[in-house]
């Protein structure tokens, strides 16, 4: 059975072409395209399940290319690629029909996990690609279910959600601004103490077992992966 198919628009080749091998490596059929215009053109025609949208494109912009998607009755799900990280630019594309944004640089693990959670929400995703797995460790996000080596593993909100982002860009480090912003959505001026406390809460509850997964990168920031 063919996978999902997505619509990738990006003006940066190198980019472009490293993002429809990696999605296409993951099962996705992939149709690529440079700018707004072709974008839009291509919309009617491939007829994709999630446009996966740059911002910044040389001519009709992405949240142009968004905002006549939307206009013209098409309610395709949007996932916006961009540099600019300030609130307003999140709000405006959102509001003007984007269904989730993802700031670069950015991870392969992460892009997957935000296509194929926006595509379980439209109905489109296969039932299993809600799993997230590293060794033994196992989170179905559709059930939020957490097990390690087979035992269930009972995690608070908070906990849960520091796991799911650790486990969507595993492999990478990622610094505790990032944890921050992810994990509490907004910045905590500084007090990254918290992210250590929570940190800790997840190694007494999923890393008391080997190999250990959780990693402390001093310096940078926290990395999930196995050893």
């Amino acid at each position: 059975m063919a996978g999902e198919k997505l619509l990738l628009v990006d003006d940066e080749e190198n980019l472009r072409s490293m993002l429809t091998a990696a999605l296409r490596h993951h099962g996705f059929e992939v149709v690529a395209v440079a700018d707004g215009r072709e974008a839009l053109a291509a919309v009617p025609t491939a007829r994709p399940d999630l446009v996966v949208l740059d911002v910044m494109l040389p001519d009709v912009d992405g949240f142009e290319v968004c905002r006549r998607l939307r206009a013209d009755g098409d309610h395709t799900p949007v996932l916006f690629l961009t540099a600019r990280d300030g609130t307003e630019d999140k709000v405006r594309g959102l509001t003007l029909g984007g269904d989730d944004y993802l700031v670069k640089p950015f991870s392969l693990e992460e892009l997957v996990a935000r296509t194929q959670a926006l595509l379980r929400r439209a109905g489109l995703a296969k039932p299993d690609d809600s799993v997230l797995r590293c060794a033994d460790l196992r989170m179905d996000d559709d059930a939020h279910r957490v097990q390690r080596a087979g035992l269930e593993v009972a995690l608070s909100p908070t906990e849960y959600n520091l796991l799911r982002y650790l486990l969507i860009n595993q492999g990478r480090v990622v610094s505790k601004a990032q944890i921050l912003d992810h994990v509490w959505h907004y910045d905590f001026d500084g007090e990254g103490g918290v992210v250590e406390t929570y940190i800790g809460y997840l190694r007494r509850k999923v890393d008391d077992v080997e190999p250990k997964l959780i990693h402390t990168i001093r310096g940078v920031g926290y990395t999930l992966r196995e050893s």
